[in-house]
């Protein structure tokens, strides 16, 4: 496959000298590229052509399979196309394969939107709600959206979550490097009018909880917030900007504390159904802040995002009586679980991940709260605390990881759970496995297992 900065068909990409990768498809014996020719255009026919091209590099003679364009200075939100011709061992060419990479802002002067916040402190728990209604009047062509957040979130359009990320953005020095994220949102947009949503949580960027790393006194510690700018293209050529700014109503959502060290606490009676799409009603809601970018260096998150990458079910339950569950997911996993259950209004259940279990069964968290520095019990470790609602509920942190193969379920009062009550879900950077090892040795066998699923 084609690849612009070690991704393929990107969009919202910033560097401006990105670097085009390929990988010579030939099956032979002794098969191998003998020279290279790279051409870069702004329409697909084009490049194939050789027609209209804003960089050419010539043929080279040379096996490299990476090259960085050296062309015209590429302009913001466009996308590109380019082609690779290749010669193979016996120097004859191989047809040409065509790709694309999309630029985003470039540089931070392109941004429109403003950066906003609710009006709370550090200190408050509740992840915050923020919403706004626009209209879309002509028919769609194109449409992206291009966010960028201190702390973590989720992006919402007409009540679908966009995209399937998982933690977004990336960690960094918050203070000296801001990521934003870039989507196409061409499908999830509709006639008239439409409502985006943002959900944010802490990440590190916020961390409430204390553990002997001291991230709670960080620099750049400081509530969540955001920037978003959505960039719709016509039919008829004209286009289209929805910012954040200063006409969003924020609320406090039913995610009552969220920790990426800890856990999540979620209380389903606070739910608002509906809070992102077109006819809620938000009067109660607050107005939003403004706030200052949280550095000087926003720039885009060009990498394969975290995801949800592998389902496990649970391969065995026991439980010790009505209120108290030990689920077994059969192996250790970084990720997430998500419960499905029914009870009493009020019942509030937790959710304690850990490695191993003691004698009796129960799950044990010696091994791993080590460095956890709890000032109460109010957050514990590695245990997501759901409040039941009315009617079923079905839950799984947005702000969260754990390590962990064993979860203990203990409520509040009776309920009914079996295997499929719960699932676990294996979380880490989807990147995709370029090969596969297989001996007559099964220790190398589980290593190699193992490299891949730590």
């Amino acid at each position: 496959a084609l690849k612009c900065e070690h991704l393929i068909k990107p969009i919202g990409i910033d560097a401006t000298s990105p670097r085009l990768s390929w990988q010579l498809s030939d099956t032979r014996q002794g098969a191998r590229q003998t020279a290279y020719r790279v051409y870069v255009s702004k329409d697909s026919a084009s490049a194939v052509n050789k027609k209209s091209l804003i960089w050419d590099s010539g043929k080279i003679m040379s096996s490299a399979s990476l090259l960085i364009y050296k062309g015209e200075v590429l302009e913001p939100f466009t996308k590109y196309f380019w082609a690779v011709e290749v010669w193979d061992k016996d120097g004859k060419p191989v047809s040409p394969a065509v790709s694309s990479f999309e630029t985003g802002m470039m540089k931070m002067g392109n941004w429109r939107g403003t950066w906003i916040s609710d009006r709370n402190d550090i200190n408050t728990l509740p992840a915050p709600y923020f919403r706004k209604v626009f209209d879309t009047p002509k028919k769609i062509k194109s449409a992206r959206a291009y966010i960028a957040v201190a702390g973590l979130y989720e992006l919402y359009l007409n009540g679908k979550k966009v995209g399937n990320h998982r933690l977004d953005p990336m960690y960094t020095r918050f203070d000296r490097r801001t990521m934003y994220v870039t989507y196409d949102i061409t499908s999830q947009l509709q006639s008239g009018k439409n409502a985006v949503g943002v959900l944010l949580g802490n990440g590190w960027y916020n961390h409430q909880s204390l553990a002997v790393w001291d991230f709670h006194n960080a620099p750049w510690r400081a509530r969540p917030a955001f920037c978003l700018d959505m960039r719709i293209t016509y039919e008829d050529g004209t286009t289209a900007l929805v910012t954040s700014n200063g006409d969003w109503r924020t609320s406090a959502s039913p995610i009552v504390l969220n920790s990426i060290y800890t856990a999540e606490h979620y209380d389903a009676r606070l739910e608002q159904p509906g809070w992102n799409t077109v006819n809620f009603d938000d009067k109660k809601w607050n107005g939003i802040t403004l706030r200052a970018a949280p550095s000087n260096n926003i720039v885009s998150q060009a990498m394969q995002p975290i995801r949800n990458v592998q389902e496990i079910p649970v391969q065995s339950v026991k439980k010790f009586n009505d209120t108290t569950f030990v689920f077994d997911l059969g192996r250790n996993i970084a990720g997430v679980t998500r419960i499905k259950v029914s009870g009493e209004s009020g019942t509030v259940l937790r959710l304690k991940h850990g490695e191993r279990v003691h004698k009796d069964g129960r799950v044990d968290l010696s091994n791993i709260d080590v460095y956890h520095r709890p000032k109460d019990k109010s957050d514990p470790f590695q245990t997501d605390i759901v409040t039941l609602g009315d009617g079923p509920v079905e839950f799984m942190p947005k702000f969260n990881y754990k390590g962990f193969r064993y979860v203990e379920v203990t409520s509040s009062k009776p309920i009914s759970l079996n295997k499929e009550s719960l699932t676990g879900y294996f979380m880490h950077s989807d990147v995709a496995p370029v090969g596969k090892l297989s001996s007559s040795n099964p220790l190398i066998d589980r290593l190699w297992w193992a490299t891949n699923n730590s």
